[in-house]
């Protein structure tokens, strides 16, 4: 695989622009796995006008760097990307962005599908929902992404 794409920090991302990168010059991807991650407008019951997302710089890129190096072990991939935003982001806004390319649809789709159940149970990044009623909250980890990370092991 080649080296894999790693980027954490508050910039957006232009979706179509990574996938150009990512395949530019290559004849040998047969499919393209593809996740895109969006603040939600709500969150139990209460709306949401904002989220905070912290980490620890170096850190969070190595632990990233190590789960696509896992990847490419479990998978054939000819690439991937991992794109995280940090800081404060509003409802709408795409906060991570998940790419792999393979020869063949499944392992992309399963390799992506890896990566990203992997983003919201193991890395090193820390969300804060900060409410309408200027409540704010850090975001628990919750057991139905536990559950649905636990069939990668």
């Amino acid at each position: 695989m080649a080296e894999p794409r790693i980027v954490v920090a508050p910039a957006a991302f232009d979706v179509a622009g990574e996938i150009a990168r990512l395949t530019e010059g290559r004849q040998d991807v047969g499919g393209i796995g593809c996740f895109i991650g969006t603040v939600r407008a709500e969150s139990q019951g209460r709306a949401i006008v904002a989220m905070t997302l912290e980490h620890y710089p170096g850190m969070t890129e190595a632990a990233l760097a190590g789960i696509a190096a896992e990847a490419s072990a479990r998978w054939p991939l000819l690439g991937c990307t991992l794109i995280h935003r940090v800081g404060r982001l509003l409802p709408g806004e795409a906060i991570v962005l998940v790419l792999a390319t393979s020869a063949h649809r499944q392992a992309a789709l399963d390799a992506t599908g890896f990566l990203i159940d992997w983003l919201k149970t193991g890395a090193p990044f820390w969300k804060k929902e900060h409410f309408a009623d200027g409540d704010a909250i850090w975001v628990e980890a919750r057991e139905t992404d536990a559950a649905q990370a636990a069939r990668w092991r």
